[in-house]
């Protein structure tokens, strides 16, 4: 039976460091195959966010769900549909790229996982250097390997922290597929480049001090509003 439930929902959410909130009373729904871009400057919230959607931290109040799931009660149900990009690669740097993606299969209990891991390293251009060990890796190249593991298992939903980072224009083109809009996957993703995540948006959510203070449809938001974050 189809999931026809919305991607995301959060309603009040709030998470807390000790008395600081990092998210302040955060409500927003997400349709499945839609495109959340998330704006603020460093500290405003939007890795907080990735990480609670993610179920890598428990919001502190309010309501958050992902897929349907209560990620409060129940964020095991829908963690395997979850595909999570953080600032860390979470791979390990004394394996090969192989190595790792072999390991993530076995931990998503992946069928046919060679052909997965080959068809993803294929797709980020690291086939030829998929038997080296990671630690010999650059920036770029460990983006790249870092994004065939999130996406390595197929989720339906998939949270990017500021996915393109370290990449050059023609790795960015060879992981568009991966990550991008032609994907098909629902994506909430960080940025910090108003054009561009403008242009990939469906909804766009502008944080400040872990408040929305900006919260619209693509077509209706700006360059000029979502600068205005940083200022």
């Amino acid at each position: 039976m189809t999931n026809t439930e919305p991607a995301v929902v959060c309603s009040g959410l709030v998470r807390s460091y000790g008395e600081r909130r990092a998210l302040d009373g955060i409500d927003l729904t997400l349709e499945q195959g839609q495109t959340l871009v998330v704006f603020g400057p460093n500290g405003a919230g939007k890795t907080t966010l990735l990480r609670v959607l993610s179920t890598l931290l428990r919001p502190s109040a309010g309501d958050a769900s992902v897929l349907g799931s209560d990620l409060r009660k129940e964020g095991w149900k829908v963690r395997s549909q979850i595909g999570f990009l953080g600032h860390q690669s979470l791979c390990f740097g004394d394996l090969t790229a192989r190595e790792n993606l072999r390991y993530h299969a076995k931990l998503h209990g992946i069928e046919n996982a060679a052909a997965r891991v080959e068809a993803v390293l294929e797709q980020a251009g690291l086939s030829g250097r998929g038997d080296e060990r990671v630690f010999g890796y650059s920036r770029g190249m460990l983006q790249r390997l870092a994004i065939c593991r999130a996406v390595l298992h197929q989720p339906q939903v998939l949270l990017l922290d500021e996915p393109r980072s370290n990449l050059d224009p023609a790795a960015i083109e060879q992981v568009e597929p991966l990550i991008g809009a032609a994907s098909g996957r629902t994506r909430v993703v960080a940025s910090h480049d108003p054009a561009g995540g403008l242009a990939e948006a469906d909804l766009v959510l502008g944080l400040r001090n872990g408040a929305a203070v900006l919260l619209e449809r693509a077509a209706q938001a700006t360059t000029e509003q979502i600068r205005e974050l940083y200022r």
